[in-house]
Formats: C-alpha cells, structure tokens, sequence
C-alpha cells in the first residue's frame, strides 16, 4: 500500500514543530562551526560539574533519570513508592510544564526529562539514578508503545472525534497523561495520526492487513518499523536517545543550546565523540547505574545501593545485608519464563531479554511506607509480588489495546522476523548509545562486585565482632 498522502492538522503542526525543533545553524554552519559549539559546549559542563565526591553515599534528592522503555516506571512503583513518602516524592513527577519546585522538603524526582533538569534541583545535594537498556530492544519497544497507545484512539470514528475527545478530558484530569510526557507527547500523536490515514484508506470495519507479514511491516494497518525508524522525528527524538538524555540535549532540554548541538553531532557524527564521553563521566558519578536486561541483579543492586540508604536514613529500618537476602529457593512467579511471550509484554526482546516497558501502571500497587522494620529482604520481596500484579496488568492492557490492529501482534518470535538490514541499521543509527550501553555494562559490573565485597567485609566485622564477645567471656570467666 502506498503510504497516505493526506495531512491532516495535526500532521501540519507535528511538521512545524519538527522543523522548529531543528536548529539552524549559522551560514558558516560546516564542520569548523560544528566542531567548535559541540567542544565548547563538553568543555563548559567538564568545568561546572563535580569530578568527585562520595559517589554511592545517597543525597538529600533522589533524582531517577527514567529513559523510555527501561523499566523505569516498575521500579517506582515497586520500589520508590514503597520507600518514600507521598509528601516526600515531589509534585508532578514526569510532567515537566507543570513540576512544582517550590517544596523544599520533597526528597525524590523520578522523570523523562532529561539530565538538564538538574539545574532546576539542588544539584550539589542530589544524587542521580538510572537504568539503560539494549539500544537495539529499546528501538522496538519505543516502536511498539507508540502504536499501542496510538491505537487506544482508534475505538472512535475518525481523528477528529479523537481529538476532541482527549481536548475535553484530559483539561478535568488531575492525573499526568502520556500525552503530556516526553517524548510520547511527540510519537503518540504522530503514530495515531498514521494510524487513522491507514485506517480511513481500507476501510473502517477491516482490522486484517490484506496480506500475511512479520507484525513489523503490516504496512496497510500500522507504519513499518523501517519507515519508522528513517522518519525524521525518530532521528529527532529516539535515536540515541539515551546519551542525548543523560547528557541534557533533548528536544526537552532546559539547555537553550541543546538543539544545536544535536544537530551538529548528527550532521557531523564523528563530533559525538565528544558527547559520548560527557555521557560515560555522569553514568560514573551516579549512585547506580541497572540494565533492563539483567533485570533480577539489578533489582537486587537497586535494592540494596538505594532502597538500604533511603531506609536508613527514614530511621525505618535495621539492616542486615546478609540475613535479608532474597532466597534462591523462591519460586520466582514475577520472573519471567524466556519462552513465555504469550502472557506478558515484557518478553518481547530481540535476544530474548526482559522488557520493562513503562506503561500506565496507576492503581495496581499501594504506598507500602510506613509498615515498621522494612529490610532489604522484604523490599525485594514486595517488589517482587508488586510486578507480577503489574504485568499481568500490562500485558491484559496491551492485548486490549491492539485488537484494532490485531496483524500487529508483537512478540519476541515476530522480532527475528524482521531483516537484519533493518537491525544493522538501528544500530547504525544508535552508535552511540551502543557504546554508552557497552559502558553501563561495565559500571554494572563494578557495581556488583562492590556489593558482593560490601557483603564480605560485613561478614568478617560480624566473625570479628563475635570472637570479641567470645574472648571477653572466657576472659571474665
């Protein structure tokens, strides 16, 4: 099929909106230009920022740097709520129009904003976490949420209707929608407008693509993953995402010259050399750096790196490492089984790997601060009961969501449909973020062998402690 030619107005103004988003660099604006405003810009926040300090002591703010598709929402609701308090979280978390800093005593941020938003924090008395994943699955599961969400709006007639819709309801809402969280307010409503075209050009009542095809280029009901991928609003907002993220240069940065400077790295991609490594030196800083795909280690590190000091320092608890570990014997109900695609959308991995995709997780877990001697043991095993209940949540949700589009059955097995021309090009397209992901893995790992020689040096002080006690008896005796 042919891709719709008809632009309606919301397709004119995601189109101005893009091209406004794109600086324009000077007439002198070649590689010259370039290489000066990228190495002015990394050379400016090397000279503004810490290079040390007590890195895995937890701060006053807690800022978690949620990049799309990580997990990261499991993990506030899973744990950050379970730890801090409704009066200690800060108002209108992932709504950055609206973000209220005028509560000096709330205690954690968790947001899509970009890195940039520290300077609207007490940076010197905040402590940044983060989660990275795969660039390659985070493509895919940015791909796949943009059409689930999308197709949420095709239970009405035509566009229109969903427009109007959404303009009434969501003024009356309290609550924080997709719609205005970055970067969905941009891919939501751009794939909901293709969705739409594609629609009115079958037909309403047909929800089967005219001809049988990987679920990734069901072209006459859902924008290819390729077509995706080339559009200049992925090129704007998704790929390398990550880096852009964590080094403040989004299309949602506080940093007035952030556009520029993504446009000479893309326009020049050799300058993002520069960028990378300005990206590597606050994944080092931060007090925990997890990856979505060993999702039951970081859990454990996240627990025991951030939940143990917040813990801490609320006087709530008393804690012992060792004695709280999670046992191994557990049967695991909220770990996935690889195979098992079927029953929960987090498996829809490229390498098979888990897949916490953020998605609208509200009412399906309860503040559980508050409930006397909490201990790592019984963070981890709230966790754990909490997830299962939401991806049961989110996987029934999905399925809802996508009966408009049903041929776009996403799943694990339909990824290793799609021609690894098109893999070699996300990756390609997301160099960098490969690399800083290569990074992250190698911070991971620091991260856990401190943990474990954390456990060991808690061991000996105990065995010391112990034959202390023992000798002062034989001694008094």
């Amino acid at each position: 099929m042919a891709r719709p030619l008809r632009l309606g107005a919301l397709a004119l103004g995601l189109l101005a909106v893009s091209v406004a988003l794109l600086p324009l660099v000077s007439s002198n604006g070649g590689y010259t230009h370039c290489e000066g405003v990228v190495k002015g810009w990394a050379a400016s926040f090397a000279e503004r920022e810490e290079k040390d300090g007590d890195k895995l002591s937890l701060k006053d703010l807690l800022f978690f740097l949620h990049i799309p598709r990580t997990g990261g929402r499991t993990y506030f609701h899973c744990f950050l709520k379970k730890i801090y308090t409704n009066a200690q979280e800060c108002p209108r978390s992932y709504d950055k129009l609206r973000f209220d800093p005028s509560h000096p005593d709330c205690k954690l941020v968790v947001s899509h904003d970009d890195y940039s938003f520290i300077s609207k924090l007490p940076s010197e008395r905040t402590s940044v976490v983060t989660i990275l994943r795969n660039p390659v699955d985070r493509v895919f599961s940015t791909y796949e949420f943009s059409v689930e969400v999308g197709a949420r709006f095709l239970v009405h007639p035509n566009l229109t209707s969903a427009m109007i819709m959404t303009s009434r309801v969501l003024p009356k809402s309290r609550a924080v929608s997709t719609l205005d969280i970055w970067p969905w307010k941009y891919l939501v409503p751009w794939m909901r407008e293709d969705l739409f075209a594609r629609r009115d050009a079958r037909g309403i009542d047909k929800v089967r693509s005219s001809k049988r095809v990987n679920a990734y280029d069901v072209e006459d009901m859902v924008m290819p993953l390729h077509q995706y991928i080339n559009d200049p609003v992925a090129h704007e907002i998704i790929h390398n995402g990550a880096t852009f993220q964590i080094t403040g240069l989004t299309n949602n940065s506080y940093f007035n010259g952030a556009h520029e400077v993504r446009h000479c790295v893309r326009k020049h991609p050799d300058l993002g050399h520069f960028v990378l490594q300005v990206a590597k030196s606050r994944l080092d800083r931060m007090l925990y750096v997890g990856l979505t795909e060993d999702h039951e280690e970081s859990a454990r590190l996240f627990a025991h790196m951030v939940g143990a000091q917040v813990l801490s320092q609320s006087g709530t608890m008393n804690l012992d490492i060792n004695k709280d570990q999670p046992s191994r014997n557990d049967s695991r109900s909220s770990m996935l089984d690889p195979e098992d695609g079927e029953t929960n959308e987090h498996m829809n991995s490229t390498h098979g790997w888990q897949n916490n995709g953020a998605v609208n997780m509200t009412d399906t877990t309860k503040d559980d601060h508050g409930r006397g001697n909490m201990t790592v043991g019984k963070l981890m095993d709230a966790y754990e009961s909490c997830i299962s209940k939401l991806r049961k949540s989110q996987s029934n949700r999905r399925k809802m969501s996508l009966k408009k589009v049903e041929e776009a059955n996403f799943s694990k097995e339909a990824r290793r449909q799609v021609p690894e021309a098109v893999l070699e090009q996300i990756v390609s397209l997301n160099r960098l973020d490969m690399e800083l992901y290569e990074h992250a893995k190698k911070i991971f790992t620091q991260e856990h062998l401190m943990l474990k020689g954390q456990h060991s040096m808690d061991t000996q002080h105990t065995q010391l402690s112990d034959q202390k006690v023992c000798s002062s008896i034989i001694c008094f005796n």
